[in-house]
């Protein structure tokens, strides 16, 4: 895959914290710096299953039932404590994305530059990349 040809989506430099936990650290061509947390990046996966699973939860966002009533002589159940997954390494995928190791397994989600810039996690970003 060829680099973005939107020049705003061209890296000028990436830091990428796996030590540390830090997360990633991006400068782009137009002077923007975005900084995700390896947390936020494992949410926006752009794997075909997590892709999969995202569609589907938002279409049926409470298929599972509301949670028991408290009041009803039942405690209200609680999901399974999951920890946040880390990664644990990173991988260049030609000169166009980065491929993650995740603590929780998962190493499938390849994260072009063009998807790294629109899901920047700042306003301008959302404003400028994400429509309503």
């Amino acid at each position: 895959m060829p680099l973005p040809l939107d020049s705003r989506k061209k890296p000028a430099s990436v830091k990428i914290h796996v030590s540390t936990g830090a997360g990633v650290d991006i400068a782009w061509s137009d002077g923007h710096a975005s900084h995700y947390d390896f947390i936020y990046l494992r949410e926006k996966c752009p794997c075909a299953t997590c892709d999969d699973a995202r569609k589907k939860k938002a279409a049926a966002p409470f298929a599972a039932g509301p949670a028991p009533s408290p009041l009803a002589g039942m405690g209200p159940s609680l999901p399974m404590f999951k920890p946040a997954a880390k990664a644990l390494a990173a991988h260049s995928v030609g000169n166009y994305a980065i491929r993650f190791d995740f603590s929780d397994g998962h190493a499938t989600g390849i994260y072009s530059f063009d998807f790294l810039r629109e899901i920047c996690p700042c306003d301008a970003c959302s404003r400028e990349f994400r429509p309503l």
